[in-house]
């Protein structure tokens, strides 16, 4: 069987991580432009000032999308970009290259999935004390509005978030990517709270300004694999529970007040006073209908009784490969919330290069992907609303803290000579699209 009629097949990418240009025409200056120019931040030394220069290519980018039959691309926009300050006046040369970009992907009949935030956080903001400022959801509020009213006559498909427990984990917890601090759990917990605001004051203006339109959020996840039959339902439970250590890690903490409409008890009473005041009306304007859940998938736990062999399966990156990620992380989500799941994110970072007849041959990738999707599908098969599928990502990118050495693109990209190579996985995946997954 192949997937349903309508579902999308796409390929993802993230403003900071591909776009380059970081201070031309009236972009302002944004939490990664300014940890990357820190000595020590990034493995390699790099930065994202020029990136993939996307910014100058999309034309050639979008035409390869085309060529590989991508029916979506799910990308970010650089809030800086369009308002370089985070509030206030307006860059129109920031609209513009959307603008243009937009039109593109839509003259291929490419659909556009429009993520609002993926990280890049106006530095302008960060000064005035970022998302733990409870003014932060009304930034976002304008800001969505200024996109809504720009590309919301044909922009269709909204993301508010990605990855918040990543961006949260690592830029404030860990203090690995911008803005590089390390705060405790009193100030997490404001946190999240004021993301989740943001969250649902964007859906709110979405809804009035763009008609028709689909919303989600984006959620990072490592699902739990039962080890045996006997393993499913405790999978199920600790994979669904969020417990003050690393609370923000979980599916629970974001999607249970988007979706129930209030905290997990057990993280409210373990919390304490460090939990924030709110009140019901900011849990009513969290918790308004999205029409779907994006999930990055790209590892997974094991429940039960079991021990990594020696040996096992591995990307560059060292991460452990699952080929029933996909299958669980959709089936335990869509017990749960019964929405509709996108995985937004799914790929591998291998160790890619040009060979000697010019091509990019990166049959681990193929592998990777063939055995992920084909749990995907059981799950599909199975009952799972399954909407669509992005491949991380379209091409070679700035790989955040770790620079530019991994490589989890399906197009190759020359960072001297910016030149595009696509790689046999492009030509694979080419061909998965055309059969809408039957040949998996």
């Amino acid at each position: 069987m192949s997937f349903k009629k309508e579902f999308v097949w796409g390929a993802a990418t993230a403003s900071y991580q591909i776009e380059g240009a970081w201070n031309e025409d009236g972009k302002g200056m944004n939490i990664w432009d300014e940890f990357t120019h820190q000595p020590g931040k990034i493995s390699d030394k790099s930065t994202g000032d020029i990136a993939c220069d996307h910014y100058h290519h999309y034309k050639e980018d979008v035409k390869m999308m085309a060529d590989l039959g991508l029916k979506a691309y799910r990308f970010s926009i650089s809030w800086a970009r369009v308002i370089p300050e985070g509030t206030g006046k307006v860059n129109p040369e920031g609209i513009k290259f959307y603008n243009n970009l937009i039109d593109e992907l839509l003259k291929y009949n490419i659909t556009p999935f429009v993520t609002l935030y993926h990280w890049d956080l106006p530095y302008a903001l960060h000064l005035k004390g970022g998302w733990l400022n409870p003014e932060s959801a009304e930034w976002f509020k304008e800001y969505t509005t200024v996109i809504a009213e720009n590309f919301g006559d044909r922009v269709k498909n909204f993301i508010t978030f990605n990855e918040p427990m990543v961006f949260m984990g690592c830029g404030y917890m860990l203090g690995e990517h911008a803005p590089g601090i390390k705060y405790g759990d009193r100030d997490l917990l404001r946190i999240g709270h004021n993301i989740l605001m943001a969250h649902g004051k964007a859906v709110s203006v979405l809804r009035e300004k763009s008609e028709n339109c689909k919303i989600g959020i984006t959620l990072a996840t490592q699902p739990k694999i039962p080890v045996t039959k006997n393993d499913v339902e405790d999978a199920y439970n600790n994979y669904f529970y969020s417990g003050l250590g690393g609370f923000f890690w979980g599916v629970q903490y974001w999607m249970d007040p988007i979706m129930f409409g209030d905290y997990a008890p057990n993280l409210l009473k373990e919390a304490g006073d460090l939990f924030p005041e709110y009140t019901k009306e900011d849990m009513a304007i969290i918790s308004q209908k999205i029409d779907f859940l994006g999930l990055n998938i790209y590892e997974a736990q094991y429940q039960g009784d079991y021990k990594r062999p020696r040996g096992t399966a591995h990307s560059e990156l060292l991460w452990d490969t699952y080929p029933d990620a996909l299958y669980w992380g959709v089936t335990h989500n869509y017990k749960r919330y019964k929405l509709p799941i996108y995985i937004t994110e799914n790929g591998i970072s291998c160790h890619d290069w040009v060979s000697l007849d010019g091509k990019v041959h990166d049959p681990n990738r193929i592998d990777f992907l063939h055995r992920y999707l084909r749990g995907l599908k059981k799950a599909a098969d199975e009952g799972v609303d399954v909407s669509g599928y992005f491949q991380w990502s379209l091409m070679d990118n700035f790989e955040w803290a770790k620079g530019y050495n991994p490589r989890f693109g399906m197009i190759f990209c020359d960072y001297t000579t910016l030149e595009r190579i696509p790689k046999d996985s492009a030509y694979w995946y080419k061909t998965v699209i055309e059969s809408n997954g039957e040949n998996l």
